[in-house]
């Protein structure tokens, strides 16, 4: 299977956001903010590999700032690693500031897995990623230890077995 990069997969989205989204301070629900992280990260894992894809984890949500009734978001979504069907995809929101200037600024991120399935429901291969740019290559290592850091937490895979968590801790291993 050909590789991809994660520019292939990417996804961004723009949402205004209105009185029905918030809460009682006037900012975003963050319901409504993991909504659409899930939305955009569901369209690029399936840009990645072309099938049906279903969400298998929200492995981390950063809500660093409030997002004010009226905020323009934009969301942008690349798969950073994919293993045999699984495909890791960070999401990332920035808002453009109110004052008319147009500068963004990060308000949050989310880290989501997504499983590729047939048509009956059975997980099936995906194709692997080949990072180009810094933050590509960063995310990509990354998601190693993030994969096998869920695996033990799932009781899936013996915190011995974890190689690259072990490196992290253990260096001369």
């Amino acid at each position: 299977m050909k590789a991809k990069t994660p520019k292939d997969s990417l996804t961004v989205m723009t949402e205004l956001v209105l009185p029905n989204d918030t809460n009682n301070l006037d900012n975003l629900f963050g319901g409504q903010l993991l909504s659409w992280m899930d939305r955009c990260a569901a369209i690029s894992a399936h840009r990645h590999c072309r099938r049906i894809v279903v969400t298998a984890s929200v492995n981390n949500v950063s809500f660093r700032h409030p997002i004010p009734q009226g905020s323009i978001v934009t969301l942008e979504g690349k798969v950073s690693r994919s293993f045999s069907s699984s495909m890791e995809i960070f999401v990332d929101v920035h808002i453009e500031d109110q004052s008319g200037q147009g500068k963004r600024i990060k308000a949050n991120e989310a880290i989501y897995t997504f499983v590729a399935v047939d048509q009956l429901g059975n997980p099936i291969q995906v194709p692997p990623i080949d990072p180009e740019t810094d933050i590509e290559r960063e995310r990509y290592e990354g998601a190693l230890r993030r994969r096998q850091l869920s695996l033990i937490l799932g009781g899936k895979l013996k915190p011995e077995e974890a190689t690259e968590l072990r490196s992290l801790f253990f260096p001369e291993d």
